[in-house]
């Protein structure tokens, strides 16, 4: 049953089991790079003349900014002027890896890296080291099925709130759990935010300050570098520098443990009940009450907004109209929006209690894409 939700698209469907509660997760020791077998395929392709190569970008609202992304992508076109490269922009605010392993093909894989950025650590700060885990090697392994050849590099964010364990010499917990994984295939990481976290510590470092613009900002800030304005999302002129030097300095050592061009092989899945068979189901695979309707993106002027990632959009607004479907295996979602004018929705699943989940936030003084888990 729901109430006042606008904009609905697709069924996530994760072939899995329910997780168990873990125990603490390990903490990994911070090194701000692990080259292991580094990137082979994209190096090697890179430094062909004339040759045409598609970098990447997956992640949340740190890299849909015009920061790091746009930033590294520029760093590549000049030091290799020679290739022809342009950027995937796969990014979606607010979203982790659990809605990312879904949404992978069509945002990503339909239109064939060479190089794929994993950027998930910030928005995975508050899920189980289990459920990163079976996400983030659903990734690679789809990925791998499907593009062999694409390489693959796991980027880690930083955000105030996260920087404890870094501040102790440690990554992060989500960070720590994308390891394991990267760790288990041979994936080069970076974390970006080593050099914020040694800022941070020495006490040089204003998290959540506007950029100083006269004398006396300026004289207020002293010697601080100010990170950015909500202490998560970095000023692009200052947080992203520091985020694209972090890559730049990474790159030697990771072409240095680079070797010859092949083919990724996908080795036994370190956890068998990860989410490599996720995927999305279009809503019109389910039983939609009569007050649901499709919206046509072409011509609507709320739906041309979202057409690249929801082309197929369908709106309901009655309370009372219902989604009632079937599925095999242990978890799914709804691909939908959240925003100021959502309502809430009664999910019930076999005969398990009722549970109201509202479509708005804090932060829903504007649309965004979401998923209601």
């Amino acid at each position: 049953m729901m109430s006042l939700v606008r904009y609905l698209f697709s069924l996530l469907v994760f072939s899995a089991f329910i997780q168990a509660a873990a125990p603490e997760f390990p903490l990994v020791t911070a090194q701000e790079v692990r080259p292991r077998q580094g990137l082979p395929n994209f190096l090697h392709k890179v430094s062909q003349p004339g040759a045409e190569l598609k970098i990447g970008y997956f992640g949340g609202s740190i890299t849909a900014q015009p920061g790091w992304r746009v930033k590294t992508l520029a760093h590549f076109q000049k030091t290799y002027p020679q290739a022809k490269l342009s950027e995937i922009n796969a990014a979606i605010g607010g979203t982790g890896s659990d809605l990312g392993v879904c949404r992978l093909k069509q945002d990503m894989l339909d239109q064939k890296p060479d190089l794929l950025f994993v950027e998930f650590a910030v928005n995975d700060g508050g899920a189980q080291p289990e459920q990163i885990i079976r996400c983030m090697e659903g990734i690679v392994r789809q990925t791998w099925k499907a593009l062999p050849e694409c390489d693959i590099c796991f980027v880690y964010t930083i955000t105030e709130a996260l920087v404890p364990a870094m501040l102790d010499g440690k990554f992060q917990r989500s960070a720590s759990a994308m390891e394991s994984v990267a760790d288990h295939y041979g994936i080069p990481t970076i974390h970006m935010g080593m050099e914020v976290a040694n800022l941070a510590k020495a006490g040089k470092l204003a998290w959540k300050a506007k950029l100083p613009k006269t004398d006396e900002e300026k004289k207020a800030i002293g010697d601080k570098f100010v990170f950015a304005p909500d202490s998560v999302h970095p000023h692009v002129e200052t947080g992203h520098e520091l985020y694209l030097a972090a890559i730049v300095r990474s790159l030697k050592p990771i072409a240095e443990a680079s070797g010859k061009p092949a083919t990724h092989a996908l080795v036994t899945a370190l956890n068998p009940k990860n989410y490599e068979n996720a995927k999305m189901v279009p809503i019109t695979a389910t039983k939609l009450s009569s007050g649901i309707t499709a919206v046509d993106v072409k011509t609507d002027d709320f739906g041309k907004r979202w057409a690249a990632r929801l082309p197929q959009l369908h709106t309901g607004s009655k309370p009372g109209e219902t989604i009632t479907f079937k599925f095999k295996g242990t978890r799914c979602a709804l691909y939908d929006l959240v925003g100021p004018d959502c309502g809430q929705v009664i999910v019930t699943l076999d005969d398990q209690p009722a549970k109201i989940v509202p479509r708005f936030d804090a932060y829903c003084t504007y649309h965004r894409l979401s998923s209601l888990m």
